[in-house]
């Protein structure tokens, strides 16, 4: 299956965080190109409750943290964030994510700090 740029699907996540989703449709993978322009999320921490997210730097730079674990992220770096896992991401960066099963809203929460 070939998904085209013109046939992604745009989602804005935040003011800083734009997503560009490829919908392949599958429950067990899927990707994602993501332009994070600040901190996301915006206030505390994201968690995903079932879902391991693989992040990938394209270009630019900036850090993550998870479980109050920071980690500076540069262009080509890649980092794996486990399920139930705490995370912040902040700097001015574009990723590739894919998720492992296919990421849904209704695993995904934002957690106070």
């Amino acid at each position: 299956m070939l998904i085209k740029k013109q046939e992604r699907q745009r989602f804005e996540n935040s003011k800083q965080c734009t997503a560009y989703e490829y919908p392949f449709e599958d429950p067990d993978i899927d990707v994602a190109l993501i332009e994070i322009r600040g901190r996301y999320p915006d206030k505390g921490y994201a968690i995903n409750t079932q879902v391991k997210e693989m992040i990938f730097v394209v270009k630019g730079k900036g850090h993550i943290v998870i479980e109050d674990k920071r980690s500076s992220l540069e262009e080509g770096a890649a980092v794996l964030v486990l399920p139930q896992k705490k995370y912040v991401l902040e700097g001015d960066f574009t990723l590739v994510i894919s998720c492992n099963p296919a990421w849904s809203p209704k695993q995904h929460q934002t957690l106070e700090m």
